[in-house]
């Protein structure tokens, strides 16, 4: 019997990390797509992030619908139900590239919003139940590190294919992208299929003893929990912001260009891909140490190194050069290395920070919560918005400073200050009194 249910909680893991990737594949194509919609419509900046801020604010209305729906009904039914939604989202947005008038803006914009309800709802999903399957705790940590490494994996991948099927950026139509919605559009089909199929263990729900008396606690009177969902919100924000502005810079400073041979939409592309594939590096990394290393230092460390990095990126001058190994997208040299100014190599180093900040936020936030956990997991997919508003601040930002596009990580600076003050003060549990069980 216990053999049966090893081998359920090894296909539900497998599940639960394949759509970790499904997550980050939909999510990351609106960063690129920014400066798609900007050159086919001539908007600005921070109108052309408004793909991002649709698929995030999607979290903010669906957070705790989708909690609550995952409590009442489970793992499986909560999976497959986003992953129907996830479809009809990305479908409205595939239908934008055929459409040649203003208006495909506004369709595209809406499938944003459709995608971003699967999004909120496959969250709410994959990281309570892998850290419940991990049994919580630094195993719990392990397993959301492994699933997030898989989550970058797929996040690479768009990013770098968005920079080559794009020749070049002050021509780009939705269309050019539409091979990657297909992909998308194939892998929620398939998704749908297996998990139907799956049998996929549920917690067991605890029956209370009926009673007139209503509980005066919930997730929000645990103080650690909310610093910890705001630090979701500005986390998000940072991970999503650095290599958004990151791409528009190097494809768009035309001092910057004058170092690439190559084109710059795809070495600019391969850049923002090399930072995501060093998320997918730091969260293997950080699967490997976790049972060893405690969510709190994790987060202590690599937040600090984070400012670090961020603060020489904003005063060292972008002149310097140094080489990346990128795709350059052109006859005879596919691949090869180009030269970037440095500060784009120390915002590329900040993937190694991010990688593990999700889990160790979610793992600290929700330690001790036991019966109000599910619930909590929805509160935390409402502040997942920050991935679109902080993006959109510093989007904005550089439009009112006449494209000073490193001026913006200001912001970035500001977040990864609350992280750290989050792992070294704000994520200690002082409501040890509530009952949990």
């Amino acid at each position: 019997m216990s053999q049966q249910k090893q081998s359920g909680n090894i296909v539900a893991i497998i599940m639960m990390i394949f759509l970790f990737g499904m997550i980050s594949f939909v999510t990351n194509l609106a960063s690129p797509m920014g400066d798609i919609l900007k050159n086919q419509f001539g908007i600005d900046n921070w109108v052309g992030t408004l793909g991002v801020v649709a698929n995030f604010i999607a979290y903010a209305v669906m957070g705790i619908p989708a909690g609550i729906m995952l409590d009442k009904y489970g793992y499986k039914k909560t999976a497959l139900t986003a992953i129907a939604v996830g479809f009809a989202g990305v479908g409205i947005q595939t239908l934008s590239g055929a459409i040649d008038t203003s208006s495909a803006l506004i369709v595209y914009l809406l499938g944003a919003f459709v995608a971003g309800f699967s999004m909120c709802m496959l969250n709410t999903v994959v990281n309570p139940m892998l850290n419940n399957l991990g049994g919580g705790g630094n195993r719990g940590n392990q397993l959301i590190q492994i699933g997030g490494s898989f989550n970058s994996l797929c996040g690479t991948a768009v990013i770098i294919l968005t920079g080559i099927l794009v020749p070049k950026i002050t021509e780009a139509k939705i269309g050019d992208v539409l091979p990657l919605m297909y992909t998308a559009l194939a892998i929620f089909a398939l998704a749908f299929i297996v998990i139907a199929i799956a049998k996929i263990p549920e917690k067991e729900k605890v029956v209370a003893a009926v009673t007139n008396e209503k509980s005066q606690y919930s997730a929000l009177s645990f103080r650690h929990f909310i610093l910890g969902a705001v630090a979701i919100f500005v986390y998000v924000g940072v991970e999503v912001g650095i290599p958004n502005v990151l791409q528009k810079w190097l494809q768009n400073d035309v001092d910057v260009m004058k170092m690439f041979e190559g084109s710059a939409e795809a070495i600019a592309g391969s850049v923002a891909g090399t930072y995501w594939f060093l998320m997918l590096i730091g969260r293997l990394a950080g699967a490997a140490v976790a049972k060893k290393v405690s969510a709190k230092s994790m987060l202590m460390c690599v937040s600090s190194l984070g400012l670090l990095f961020v603060l020489l990126a904003i005063f060292l001058p972008k002149t310097v050069p140094i080489d990346l190994p990128v795709f350059k997208n052109e006859a005879g040299a596919l691949f090869g290395f180009a030269k970037v100014p440095v500060n784009a190599a120390l915002l590329v180093l900040c993937g190694l920070c991010t990688s593990v900040m999700w889990g160790g936020i979610f793992n600290l936030a929700v330690e001790g919560l036991g019966k109000y956990t599910e619930k909590a997991s929805g509160y935390f997919m409402v502040l997942v918005c920050g991935g679109g508003i902080l993006p959109l601040l510093q989007n904005w930002i550089v439009d009112i400073t006449d494209g000073n596009y490193l001026i913006s990580y200001w912001v970035i600076i500001a977040g990864l200050a609350y992280l750290l003050y989050y792992a070294l003060i704000g994520s200690k549990n002082v409501n040890r009194d509530i009952r949990v069980d």
